[in-house]
């Protein structure tokens, strides 16, 4: 087991987009399990590789009792959205409402290099999209309307584990403001 340190937000990583991963070997195999034992030790639903400084297109999650991975995932989204409260163990202890697809069908491989697919609605779909935003450098707060988003950096900047100076925000090219995927 091995315990990986979560970047936080204000790490060049977050914002960096992940390579789509070529090599299915026993570092991939061990990533997956470092990503797998540090989503449960935090403890969260989802965890991208960028999150422990790893640019590769891969995450971790566990819902509703499903344990799993996806790499190079790409996303079929449906019109229908929810608004639900949303997390990232990027910014501990923070939530806010984040508009989201009400369901996904998500195709990528196993750590194997084998096709899957993973489908979802409402808690799976949401945290698919946000860990795969992760692999395209958005964060959750990039999705948020501009009143959440500004009580969202209040809040940041009035975090403890925020510490030393308030990292400059580049709103992502990606960011919705509260709209459709």
């Amino acid at each position: 087991m091995s315990i990986q340190d979560i970047r936080l937000f204000g790490d060049p990583v977050l914002r960096t987009p992940a390579a789509v991963v070529t090599d299915f070997d026993k570092e991939l195999r061990q990533l997956v399990k470092d990503l797998t034992d540090t989503m449960l030790d935090a403890p969260g639903v989802g965890l991208a590789a960028p999150q422990i400084g790893v640019g590769l297109r891969v995450f971790t999650y566990w819902v509703d009792d499903e344990l799993g991975h996806l790499v190079n995932p790409s996303l079929d989204l449906s019109e229908e959205e929810q608004d639900g409260e949303e997390g990232c163990l990027s910014f501990p202890g923070l939530a806010f409402d984040t508009p989201r697809a009400l369901r996904v069908v998500a195709k990528g491989q196993n750590m194997h290099g084998e096709p899957v697919v993973l489908e979802g609605s409402e808690l799976m779909a949401r945290c698919i999209q946000h860990e795969t935003d992760h692999l395209d450098g958005i964060l959750f707060i990039d999705r948020l309307d501009r009143e959440q988003r500004k009580l969202a950096m209040k809040a940041i900047r009035e975090a403890e584990w925020a510490g030393g100076p308030t990292p400059t925000v580049k709103l992502s090219p990606h960011a919705t403001f509260g709209k459709a995927l």
